[in-house]
């Protein structure tokens, strides 16, 4: 059996556990067909944080080149050369290979260690939902605290200041970071599904890979420097989006959080963020009365 195709593995777990949906069937044919389960489950995370990354970038890139969508660009006129991506691309890369693949590959071994499950079938959606909500809140809770923490001087000078090369950020630089900051403020990510698993002896693999995409997909966006209309901070008053997490990168201070508003509103660290905005909303109101009035006095 373990010198079969996949395929051949699938359509046996089919046959022998149809209680299975589809995708609790591919998943347990493909740790049958790997036969390790340390290497199955590394390749697994490392192939799905690659793919998901780097194809969620790439609809900003393309934006990025698109005059149409322009004027939801937080920062008009500043968008990143071909040059600019190119670099930032080399350096993510270097660090996922030489940084986060070694850690992936301790993962399998920690979610053994502290209870957490691999097989089928899998837990209900609402269990993952709820789940999936307490870990944002636990992430960020941990990155207002270490992300505030790397703006202290010498942190700032010699670990977070290259994240900051970007004055006006783009989805490809949510993950442009020093080696040590890679480490730090990642332990937010996958630190609190394993704390959560430690406490409970409840928590499956697969909820922790939904937890990992949807968290790309929120660090990916908040760093692409758009703000549309449809954008989900629009819907939810207190999620931070592009628009929250573009001041910090512009004027390199406040807004630490990284999915809600409620650290910086709680501790004052959002006040010139409401003051610069308030301001260009003021201005441009008046632009507009100014055009407004400019059409009347024309006729």
């Amino acid at each position: 059996m373990l010198n079969a195709t996949y395929s051949a593995i699938l359509a046996s777990t089919q046959a022998t556990q149809p209680q299975l949906n589809f995708l609790e069937a591919l998943w347990s044919a493909y740790y049958t067909w790997v036969n390790n389960d340390v290497i199955a489950t590394g390749i697994m995370s490392f192939v799905i944080h690659e793919v998901v990354y780097f194809g969620r970038c790439i609809p900003w890139i393309i934006i990025d080149n698109l005059n149409l969508l322009q004027k939801y660009k937080l920062q008009p006129g500043k968008r990143p050369t071909l040059q600019e991506q190119w670099n930032c691309t080399k350096l993510v890369l270097l660090s996922h290979f030489t940084i986060e693949l070694p850690q992936i590959w301790l993962f399998h071994p920690m979610c053994v260690y502290w209870g957490m499950k691999t097989n089928t079938p899998f837990p209900s959606l609402l269990q993952m939902a709820g789940q999936i909500a307490l870990f944002f809140v636990m992430e960020d809770t941990f990155h207002y605290f270490a992300h505030r923490g790397l703006h202290y001087g010498p942190f700032y000078k010699h670990i977070h200041k290259l994240h900051h090369k970007f004055s006006a950020p783009f989805g490809l630089a949510a993950e442009y970071a020093h080696p040590l900051e890679v480490m730090i403020l990642g332990t937010g990510t996958v630190g609190s599904p394993i704390l959560y698993c430690a406490l409970t002896k409840n928590l499956h693999l697969i909820t922790v890979y939904v937890w990992i995409v949807l968290r790309l997909f929120q660090a990916i966006d908040a760093h692409s420097g758009y703000d549309f209309p449809w954008s989900l901070n629009k819907f939810i008053p207190f999620w931070s989006g592009a628009d929250h997490h573009d001041f910090h990168h512009e004027k390199f201070i406040g807004c630490y959080s990284t999915s809600f508003r409620w650290w910086d509103h709680l501790l004052g660290t959002d006040k010139l963020y409401k003051t610069y905005r308030n301001t260009q909303a003021a201005r441009k109101v008046g632009i507009q009365e100014q055009t407004e009035a400019a059409k009347v006095k024309a006729l």
